[in-house]
């Protein structure tokens, strides 16, 4: 009789996570919202409507059947620019969180494995930035003129180059955290026999960190990059509530918000709507960190 192959530590931790319904309802949100996102051209396309394109014969329509819920004070229809307010806000929370994860399981694995006065140099780095004020710091790299860095001013005034500063930004200081995971993993497994085989086979330190180490190291990571998500999408929409974050035309929850704070007594629910998008996203992205967590911790299910 042939017995079937058993299962991979992947195959298990995703039994696991499949298991758990509260980050498979998280998963399910996200996947949602990501699609909603990424069809706002389409939906526009099929009710005729816009996001982007001010009407103001149409300012404050209540919801109908071309908008689903109402218009804002420009006249454009509410659904789309939640749509692509979700575009930008789920963008920069991904791409904040991969790109600090980069950087910080780069530090990280290089501290834990060089040691000495390299790990040195980088932990003392890692704790200047961590003592750094984050929000004074955000704010006052969101409004720094990007001319003043020679960047040419016709991309400055494009609304990608205030996208990709947000994500730099938080790439630039959010990668603390998995440096010292990605530390603290490199440390215990570079004392593995596989790994001292390795290095008596000749292999360099790039492939023992590439191949032998970080590959068992990435847990941590993958749930620290998921959370940190969640709460790169809330300082992004913080920023946008102050009016440095992202700007016109493109916009964010961050920024519906704030667009909505002079009119909260006349049509609150232009601020109610962003407001539970952010809420639920987050929630969502919550719910599957505390997944992730669960499945890539077996010891988690035992206690």
């Amino acid at each position: 009789m042939n017995m079937p192959p058993p299962a991979t530590v992947w195959q298990l931790r995703w039994r696991r996570l499949r298991a758990d319904r509260a980050a498979m309802l998280g998963a399910a949100a996200l996947l949602v919202l990501g699609l909603g996102a990424a069809g706002a051209g389409v939906f526009e396309s099929w009710l005729g409507v816009s996001g982007v394109e001010t009407d103001l014969f149409s300012r404050f329509d209540p919801p109908s059947a071309a908008h689903w819920l109402g218009t804002d004070d420009a006249g454009r229809d509410v659904v789309a620019r939640l749509l692509r307010g979700g575009g930008v806000s789920l963008s920069v929370g991904l791409l904040g969180a991969i790109s600090a994860s980069v950087i910080g399981t780069l530090i990280g694995a290089t501290a834990g494995y060089v040691r000495g006065w390299v790990d040195a140099i980088l932990m003392r780095f890692t704790d200047f930035v961590i003592g750094l004020p984050w929000l004074p710091m955000l704010i006052i790299l969101a409004a720094l003129d990007l001319t003043k860095l020679g960047l040419p001013a016709a991309f400055v005034r494009s609304g990608g180059a205030n996208f990709w500063r947000i994500v730099a930004i938080f790439a630039l200081l959010g990668w603390t955290g998995v440096a010292r995971l990605a530390r603290a993993g490199t440390l215990a497994l570079a004392e593995q026999e596989f790994v001292y085989a390795a290095r008596a086979q000749g292999a360099s330190p790039w492939r023992i960190l590439s191949v032998h180490i970080l590959p068992n190291a990435i847990s941590p990571v993958i749930v620290a990059t998921t959370l940190a998500m969640g709460r790169i999408v809330l300082a992004e929409s913080g920023l946008s509530f102050l009016g440095v974050g992202i700007q016109p035309p493109q916009t964010s929850w961050g920024g519906m918000l704030n667009n909505a704070l002079d009119l909260i007594g006349t049509a609150p629910a232009l601020a109610i709507y962003p407001g539970v998008m952010i809420l639920i996203t987050v929630v969502a992205i919550n719910f599957l960190g505390d997944g992730l967590q669960s499945a890539f911790d077996p010891g988690h299910e035992r206690r």
